[in-house]
């Protein structure tokens, strides 16, 4: 079965970060920390570098071989630029993603042992372990519940640290030798972190935004051995770490050294290569749209392989548009397309549309993934084709702090956290997705204010029917009600008109609600007509809200892809212009509900109306296209 990338419409990445411990450390300073072990050290370093371009690169420890950041704390470091980028907070985020090959720890996971760090309050925290594609995986993890709604902002970071394995001291005190895929490595990686936010709406701190378009991951461990390890010793050996009695007899042994098969590791990058192929004929890269191409490599003349593979196969991308740091940040294997990624992007000069593609192969035994960007906003004021970033967080109807006192406070509050779990599914929905795409037909239109003129038709009704309900005490909030049935009860008229603008021929009696739509005016009615008739206030929460923040946004889309005059979209307009004022007469409202008698028993009235009615106009949402 063909295993295809994920795709995303909502998931942006708002902020980026980098951390590199110490000073750089050029090649001629190696020494001073990753000391020769045996006359073939000074030959291999020489090939090896002369091979890998790398002249400078950074570790957390020093000469001496002491370790000076953590793990965590170079983590912690990168997260802090990043959510500054973003203008985020940890208050904002409720997801927490992390990749790497080996933290401070064996356990705990570096995702716990980061929040700890950032002493961040509680969040949902998830651990990667790998080695090069570990980043890429906890970002495809964090993009997918941004995506689903689960979350609006994550942090996902990449961290390594490999100078630990690497110190002179440490191979000083073993007194064993090294074959040659030992040795390897010792000059090839280097310690940093990089970091991201991920967010389900576009605003940021920053001058730039990248739409995530796609991430596509794929393991070939099933068709080759392991390339690079850790814990096996030589291969074939057999055994592996745990297998010894003790950690200090696995590190007499030599099977502590991290090792490279360097004589299996060009086929990565022809199975690498060869799916990137496979993504160019399904339609998700285009080489000559690729404005940018972000590759991962070890080294210079791994990144000309496949250079040379990629033009073989008649799908290069041109070297100018090639972007590498590698050489001056060194190898930092799963963190390494973090920080190349925050250097591009504080770098280069972003337009609108862009694409940037990235490529992060990993050879522990054959992984490799790919991931899209689109540029979609270049500073925080411009203006994009519409008056409003659709994808920006719309918030609830009312601030939790305008309330009269704490208890009204406490009601706003978790109303607004109902708003924002409605606002998210609503704004995933077909029919908002096709406005957005600007793919929304003229008789969809129709069939859209169709089925809402009868709803809004009964809105007075149950307003009215709900009043009778009221005690006496509370005749002044039924005169606020009755005044904005007053208002409302010709809105339907308004949408009607609208309906024939655009080309609708039935007659009013004849239009009937969707499924959805039929559900909720049930509901309303059937409320109204109850002794928690106060409840409706909850209702009236998410209708109007719907009226006052989403309808706004979405009318500037309609006007461009519609062939229609404002006759077409007056109730629409009306929504967003006169909503507020039915928003803070509804705040009267509910303050004169929950303060006076059986407050508590209103409130909690009017809050299960409000999940009730997210739920059910959810739904009329969902019908209008099918």
């Amino acid at each position: 079965m063909r295993y295809k990338p994920t795709r995303y419409q909502h998931v942006f990445l708002t902020g980026s970060g980098r951390f590199l411990p110490g000073k750089p450390v050029s090649n001629t300073e190696l020494d001073n920390f990753i000391a020769p072990i045996n006359k073939q050290s000074h030959r291999i370093k020489r090939r090896i570098l002369a091979e890998n371009g790398i002249v400078q690169r950074h570790y957390a420890i020093d000469e001496q071989g002491s370790r000076v950041q953590t793990v965590a704390g170079m983590a912690a470091s990168a997260v802090q630029i990043s959510l500054s980028q973003s203008g985020k907070s940890l208050e904002d985020v409720s997801l927490l993603v992390t990749g790497t090959s080996g933290g401070d720890v064996l356990m705990p996971g570096l995702a716990n042992m980061l929040q700890g760090e950032l002493q961040a309050p509680p969040m949902e925290t998830h651990s990667h372990h790998g080695i090069c594609a570990a980043g890429v995986h906890a970002l495809k993890d964090a993009a997918n519940l941004v995506e689903s709604g689960d979350h609006t902002h994550a942090l996902v970071a990449a961290v390594e640290s490999p100078s630990r394995l690497f110190k002179h001291t440490r191979f000083e005190s073993m007194g064993y030798d090294l074959d040659f895929d030992a040795h390897f490595l010792r000059w090839m990686l280097s310690d940093g972190a990089g970091a991201c936010v991920l967010s389900s709406n576009s605003v940021s701190q920053n001058s730039f935004v990248l739409k995530v378009d796609w991430i596509h991951s794929k393991s070939f461990s099933g068709d080759f051995p392991v390339c690079m390890q850790l814990g096996q010793g030589n291969q074939g050996s057999g055994r592996y770490f745990m297998d010894f009695d003790s950690f200090a007899l696995a590190e007499s042994n030599g099977v502590l050294a991290l090792r490279q098969n360097i004589r299996l590791l060009p086929q990565l990058f022809e199975v690498g290569v060869h799916e990137y192929t496979e993504l160019v004929h399904a339609g998700f890269v285009d080489p000559e749209k690729v404005d940018y191409f972000l590759c991962h490599y070890s080294s210079e003349k791994l990144g000309g392989v496949t250079d040379q593979l990629m033009q073989k196969a008649g799908l290069g991308i041109s070297k100018e548009k090639w972007f590498s740091n590698l050489s001056t940040c060194g190898n930092t294997g799963s963190a390494s397309i973090y920080i190349m990624l925050a250097d591009f992007l504080r770098q280069t000069e972003l337009k609108p549309g862009q694409k940037i593609f990235c490529f992060v192969p990993e050879s522990g035994r054959f992984t490799v993934t790919y991931m899209q960007f689109t540029v979609v906003s270049l500073h925080q004021n411009e203006k994009v084709a519409c008056d409003v970033d659709p994808q920006t967080e719309i918030p609830p109807p009312h601030d939790p702090q305008s309330g009269k006192n704490q208890f009204v406070r406490d009601i706003l509050q978790q109303l607004a956290g109902i708003w924002h779990g409605y606002r998210s599914t609503i704004w995933r929905s077909l029919l908002v997705k096709k406005i957005i795409d600007q793919s929304l037909t003229l008789f969809e239109y129709q069939q859209w204010m169709a089925y809402w003129i009868p709803q809004v038709r009964e809105g007075s009704v149950w307003m009215r029917k709900a009043i009778d309900r009221l005690p006496n005490h509370l005749h002044e909030l039924a005169e606020l009600i009755l005044i904005h049935a007053g208002e409302e009860q010709d809105d339907y008229q308004i949408l009607y008109d609208d309906y024939c603008a655009a080309g609708g021929t039935m007659d009013i009696d004849h239009l009937n609600r969707n499924a959805g739509g039929e559900a909720l005016n049930a509901y309303m009615h059937s409320l109204a007509g109850s002794d928690r008739s106060m409840g409706l206030l909850g209702g009236i929460y998410i209708i109007e809200g719907t009226g006052q923040r989403i309808i706004p946004v979405l009318l500037p889309y309609l006007r461009r892809q519609l062939p229609l005059n404002d006759r077409g979209f007056r109730f629409l307009r009306y929504h967003g212009e006169n909503d507020m004022h039915h928003l803070n007469r509804w705040l009267s409202a509910l303050q004169i509900a929950v303060l006076g008698e059986n407050g508590r028993e209103n409130a909690g009235a009017i809050i299960q109306s409000a999940k009730d009615v997210a739920v059910l106009y959810q739904l009329q949402w969902e019908h209008v296209l099918q």
